[in-house]
């Protein structure tokens, strides 16, 4: 593991690769960012999210947290949003989850973490929300994975449900929201088959995302 000033110096490695592959990159990038895309993620440090996809600095704008949540009175995520949003004008949110997290698996066990068990509280209510399912699941692996799946399709509802996107979705703005979620063990993301277009016909397909991970009727 590096020390901290030798990551000063690997900046500076970076740097002047980057600028040796590409001479213009850094005036390019400091004129303006123009995203299309708004990732919201989680803090793990194993999911960074403009590798994932293999996007460049200035193509993608990022909020992340534990357990990649959009909580309704969680002022700096919606502040994210609506920046991304209103002025930046992306065209894609995209909620995405990671199998493993460490979030998840934290709040469905049965032991106190700290101040964190505040913030774990909604996983947990995703958890209750669907728990007679989920009982299906005897493996706790397994239950875990099904839960970071709903975590993220529950996250993208709340996007939805936000003053943000609804007021984007009345003007007319071209916005999507989409849940994805991540394997650490491959590298690949997987869509969860929940993209949201606007409010028309979205509680089908959260119906049916559920229904797809839940094996149930929809």
């Amino acid at each position: 593991m590096p020390q901290v000033k030798e990551l000063l110096e690997k900046n500076k490695q970076w740097a002047a690769s980057v600028k040796e592959q590409d001479p213009q990159f850094f005036d390019r990038l400091k004129q303006q960012q123009t995203p299309e895309y708004l990732w919201i993620g989680c803090s793990d440090s194993r999911v960074p999210a403009n590798q994932i996809v293999n996007l460049l600095p200035g193509d993608l704008f990022v909020h992340r947290n534990v357990a990649n949540m959009v909580v309704h009175t969680d002022l700096n995520c919606l502040s994210v949003m609506q920046y991304a949003v209103d002025v930046l004008k992306v065209k894609h949110i995209i909620v995405t989850g990671h199998y493993g997290c460490g979030g998840v698996r934290a709040s469905i066990e049965e032991q106190r973490f700290g101040l964190i068990d505040n913030w774990l509280r909604h996983i947990q209510d995703v958890y209750k929300k669907h728990q007679k399912e989920m009982q299906q699941f005897e493996d706790f692996d397994v239950t875990c994975d099904r839960l970071c799946e709903l975590n993220v399709i529950e996250q993208v509802m709340n996007v939805v449900s936000t003053s943000v996107i609804q007021e984007a979705w009345d003007r007319g703005q071209n916005l999507s929201v989409h849940g994805w979620i991540y394997g650490i063990d491959n590298g690949l993301v997987n869509d969860l088959d929940i993209t949201i277009r606007g409010l028309e016909g979205s509680n089908d397909i959260y119906d049916k995302a559920l229904a797809k991970i839940l094996n149930t009727k929809a």
